[in-house]
């Protein structure tokens, strides 16, 4: 068994990356559970069955964190002592900004005119601009290692989930 202490990659087993080996991690992850999973310790000291938990609840975390990209670039980014989403530092270059605006609007009224295949067709559009950052990510983060740029596409990337969240909403309320 890992340090309970040391990083959510080296829990599983895997290099630190934004790109990783999904088959690697669900397995891994498996396999620890089944060694700490409370069902184990049902008989064992308060202790152990505390330990159990705990150990649990924080391969839990890790794999939460990992399998998700949004989550494994800004735990990558806090493994390098930058805090991507300091709500000190919103920086946003001007561009992205008004796009911003202009996909909100968009959104408003596809809405408003319950605009079902307006709705498909900006979903389309606004996942080729998330998976885009997405690979963004993977190249600042594995190649280039320029955590500071990085940190500049996760909060972008961080707006375009938030955005496919709110078109999501928009198809149940149409529907």
């Amino acid at each position: 068994m890992p340090d309970f202490n040391c990083n959510h990659f080296e829990l599983f087993g895997l290099s630190p990356g934004f790109a990783i080996d999904a088959e690697a991690l669900e397995r891994a992850y498996r396999s620890i559970q089944s060694e700490v999973h409370p069902d184990r310790f049902a008989h064992a000291g308060e202790a152990e069955q505390r330990l159990s938990m705990q150990w649990t609840a924080r391969v839990n975390e890790a794999y939460s964190t990992l399998r998700r990209p949004f989550e494994r670039a800004r735990y990558l980014l806090e493994l390098q002592g930058i805090h991507a989403l300091d709500p000190n530092n919103t920086k946003m270059p001007a561009d992205f900004l008004m796009q911003q605006m202009e996909w909100r609007e968009a959104l408003a009224e596809t809405r408003a005119a319950r605009d079902f295949a307006g709705l498909q067709r900006m979903e389309k559009d606004m996942r080729i601009v998330a998976d885009n950052l997405q690979g963004q990510l993977a190249a600042l983060l594995d190649e280039q290692r320029d955590y500071v740029q990085a940190a500049e596409v996760l909060r972008k990337y961080r707006f375009m989930e938030k955005l496919l969240a709110e078109i999501d909403a928009a198809y149940e309320e149409i529907e």
